[in-house]
């Protein structure tokens, strides 16, 4: 596989008064091009802290990550980022708020072109009749869109998804799986999203991987998605190969669980015992 993005043998040890904790080790990953890859574990297992190693937020410790060639050090404006919570300024208005990024990354283009670029992203993740909306005045999801939106407009070379849904309820997150997906299609940005949600994992991404337990958590397995793109919610839900893949990540989830409190690896449920509607069900 030719790696656009690579993480080398990457490393995050804390220090603190009762010695070092290793939260990640020899972390390996090649990312493709154009590839949408999952990162899915239990909490604290370093999803997050890979993630803002990657952004640059987070001092490597150890080894490194290689995007298009160039080792990553610092943040910049080539990873665009997407949070839990968008982080806007609540007086601006949603393409005030998208205009800050764009103005600073495309600051040789002419003053309408760069507005040119924030309101079609804008429009393509619906708002556009809410441009000129400010940013305090938007419920939860919809100031996610405009940091969808926001992350999008920088045209970075890959894009960085950290549970950027979970403190969203379950109608609005499906709305905004489709949403992002509807983007991520016209674009094929290089993208890696942390979420603890298996069926978001699956409807999402090409790749999932999985990883073991914290602490020196690394990478556990990792299962190739095997659905065709572009992608029905619908008609996923009703390949039988979906509920292997579903069944494959819920098992691993479920023996490193048992795992980290030292309790019997629980049975495997047969395939055909899986009968729950799993938009409601996440890891």
């Amino acid at each position: 596989m030719s790696a656009y993005l690579e993480f080398s043998k990457l490393r995050k040890v804390y220090a603190s008064s009762k010695g070092t904790a290793v939260i990640v080790d020899d972390f390996n990953l090649q990312v493709k091009k154009g590839e949408f890859v999952a990162l899915i574990g239990h909490s604290g297992c370093g999803k997050s802290t890979v993630l803002s190693m990657l952004a640059g937020l987070n001092e490597i410790s150890s080894g490194g990550i290689i995007l298009a060639g160039r080792e990553v050090s610092g943040p910049g404006p080539d990873r665009g980022v997407v949070f839990q919570s968008p982080c806007l300024l609540p007086w601006k208005t949603a393409l005030e708020n998208v205009m800050l990024g764009v103005d600073q990354v495309f600051f040789t283009a002419s003053r309408s072109e760069r507005r040119e670029i924030a309101e079609y992203y804008l429009a393509v993740v619906g708002l556009g009749d809410a441009l000129d909306k400010k940013a305090g005045s938007l419920s939860q999801g919809m100031r996610q869109r405009v940091g969808i939106a926001r992350a999008f407009a920088l045209k970075p070379k890959v894009l960085l998804l950290d549970e950027p849904f979970g403190m969203l309820d379950a109608l609005t997150r499906i709305e905004l799986q489709q949403a992002l997906l509807e983007v991520w299609q016209r674009t094929r940005l290089t993208a890696i999203m942390v979420t603890h949600d298996v069926d978001e994992a699956l409807f999402l991404s090409d790749r999932v991987v999985m990883m073991s337990n914290g602490p020196a958590a690394t990478v556990g397995e990792m299962i190739e998605v095997p659905f065709a793109r572009p992608r029905n919610r619908a008609a996923l839900f009703e390949d039988p190969a979906y509920y292997q893949c579903r069944e494959q990540l819920i098992s691993f989830l479920e023996e490193r669980a048992h795992l980290k409190h030292g309790l019997p690896r629980p049975a495997r449920i047969p395939e055909t015992q899986t009968t729950h509607n799993p938009e409601k069900t996440s890891s």
